[in-house]
């Protein structure tokens, strides 16, 4: 299976995880069909967040909502998954990504040792995907704040 990515987003998990280091940095996939065009941060609320994550759950309703107010409309962006580091290690699931595999299908981007992997999540581990990378997202299409337009509730950089 293909997941294309943007150049923005391949970078933007870079920061983020550099930004996160000793922790892991985690947030929310955004894009359309098997396009990730966004990147949403969250905080890594989990109790040890050098080992763990756990999406802020505020952040993470927060891109549902936008994802379905936006629903229907040309350009709408809609949750297409996840994303954490591994601070230590490989960019593959670790035991504790399989334990919480729902099989939702999403995409799950993993951050290690300097490369990002992309996972679906299949509800009995995780299947690889080849990601191809594609131009950035065009200009015009953000608001003042630097984010797509059709997620007025992501925070600011």
């Amino acid at each position: 299976m293909n997941v294309a990515v943007t150049s923005d987003v391949i970078a933007r998990l870079h920061e983020e995880s550099l930004r996160a280091h000793p922790e892991e940095c985690c947030g929310i996939l955004i894009g359309n069909e098997n396009r990730i065009e966004e990147v949403i941060p969250a905080a890594n609320v989990a109790p040890e967040p050098t080992r763990h994550f756990e999406i802020d759950p505020a952040t993470l309703l927060a891109a549902h909502r936008a994802a379905r107010q936006g629903a229907g409309r040309e350009g709408a962006g809609k949750v297409m998954g996840y994303y954490h580091s591994h601070p230590v290690g490989r960019p593959v699931p670790s035991a504790t990504d399989c334990e919480h595999s729902t099989g939702d299908l999403r995409v799950w981007a993993i951050i290690a040792d300097g490369q990002v992997a992309f996972w679906r999540d299949t509800g009995n581990g995780f299947s690889p995907l080849t990601c191809h990378i594609v131009g950035s997202v065009a200009r015009n299409d953000l608001n003042p704040n630097g984010h797509p337009k059709v997620h007025p509730n992501a925070s600011p950089e």
